[in-house]
């Protein structure tokens, strides 16, 4: 990252940047970015290798079949599907690229995979001119190239194979690709994704992952980027309780999909955290994916799971919903408390981290002089964002005077503090009815 960022205890950076700290009280261009931006890396059997790639709802109904080698309603992109139950954008990143093309006489896939192994190219003899070949490009049983030309090196590249100019075109019915192979899914692949995501802005991060190790990879990296570089987004894993922290969703359910991970349920819960509103709750939301989810506990495991950390679905009649929205921090101290198990309370931070941050490393840095009027307007900007906030619902009882600016120690730095009061969703009715 170019700018500094992250939290603070003496004012010693030495990089510029934003430095923002968020703790409770003791007894315990100024615009709001929108939501809904996710990233996951995915084992798939068809897509780009080696970058992250980006996926907007559009694009995975009109054109999934080029993107992941499958239509959008496949049962082989189901975890895909319920991630934009929620999500409208994701950055994707292949982690078992590194495979094999499957190939055959006239052509060669576009990327490695098993998917591959499903094109066939069938070359006919063009009806109305002998010398003419009309060379077809097939994906299973649909059509998805057709070109008429007199050679092979007069083929184009289409969006699933390119062809070899030196083939010897022959009339043949259907001419198979085979020898396509995923790649290996390791460490190393998951670092890679890592190291790429880092730069992007995204509102939740989801890992389908079931080993310990890989997991405290994904719970570090996002400790990192959030109290080191002041990158504000929550991670979703499944049962990573050990977290213990505000940052990192713990799925408790298994999905029991025959072919599929029992980490499953990480998609839907990705997207439906990404693309939360900064003002609502998922609480109470109904389970509306693809996958058959295990809801099979009893009210002392449910209450338990909530002391625990873990963000659970329960059965309610016929339908699957949120018990909680909670996180997996269980652990409170006197600057960080009870408060921050909740994930909308986490998305009101974040979404104040990450408006500050932009508003004052595009404006201000650099920009702005260091002076009573410089920092009137910085504070003026502040108090913007937070108006916005409480119009919406987020926040409330915030007047301009919870917000100050004062000048650091050095004749660059600025010093801002401020108090929000969350307003979360309703969770719990307690009721007197008096009989007369």
């Amino acid at each position: 990252m170019a700018l500094g960022g992250g939290n603070f205890i003496t004012q010693n950076k030495e990089l510029p940047g934003a430095y923002i700290n968020f703790v409770s009280t003791a007894s315990a261009s100024v615009k709001l970015s929108d939501r809904g931006i996710a990233t996951m890396p995915l084992e798939l059997d068809w897509g780009k290798e080696g970058e992250i790639f980006e996926v907007n709802s559009e694009d995975f109904q009109k054109n999934s079949l080029k993107i992941f080698g499958y239509a959008f309603d496949s049962p082989a992109l189901k975890g895909i599907g319920d991630l934009f139950m929620g999500a409208k954008t994701l950055y994707a990143y292949r982690l078992n690229g590194g495979g094999e093309k499957a190939s055959n006489a006239f052509a060669t896939a576009l990327y490695c995979g098993v998917r591959g192994n499903d094109l066939k190219v069938v070359v006919q003899a063009n009806a109305d001119n002998a010398e003419l070949f009309d060379v077809e490009t097939y994906l299973g049983s649909v059509r998805v190239d057709a070109q008429t030309v007199a050679a092979a090196d007069a083929l184009v590249a289409n969006d699933f194979v390119t062809f070899k100019p030196d083939a010897e075109l022959a009339a043949t019915a259907a001419s198979p690709l085979t020898g396509g192979t995923n790649g290996t899914v390791d460490g190393t692949a998951h670092q890679d994704y890592l190291d790429k995501i880092e730069s992007c802005t995204f509102n939740t991060m989801g890992a389908v992952v079931t080993d310990e190790t890989t997991k405290k990879l994904y719970v570090a990296f996002n400790k990192r980027l959030r109290d080191e570089m002041g990158v504000k987004f929550q991670l979703v894993l499944y049962r990573a309780v050990s977290a213990d922290f505000m940052g990192v969703i713990s799925v408790k359910n298994k999905t029991t999909d025959e072919g599929f991970s029992e980490a499953s349920l990480v998609y839907w819960v990705t997207g439906a955290e990404c693309g939360c509103a900064v003002n609502k709750s998922c609480q109470n939301k109904k389970y509306d994916g693809a996958f058959n989810v295990d809801v099979s506990f009893t009210q002392s495991q449910l209450k338990q799971a909530i002391k625990d950390g873990e963000f659970v679905l329960h059965k309610v009649n016929a339908d699957i919903r949120v018990l909680e929205d909670i996180n997996s921090m269980v652990t409170t101290t006197d600057t960080c408390g009870d408060v921050f198990k909740d994930n909308q309370t986490i998305r009101v931070i974040d979404q104040l981290g990450n408006e500050d941050a932009i508003l004052f490393n595009t404006k201000y840095l650099g920009v702005v002089p260091n002076n009573a009027s410089g920092r009137i307007s910085l504070w003026s900007d502040l108090v913007k964002i937070r108006q916005r906030l409480q119009d919406t619902g987020a926040i409330e009882n915030f007047t301009d005077a919870d917000v100050t600016v004062v000048q650091g120690e050095t004749k660059k730095s600025v010093v801002v503090a401020y108090a929000v009061e969350v307003v979360n969703a309703m969770g719990k009715l307690y009721m007197t009815v008096t009989v007369r």
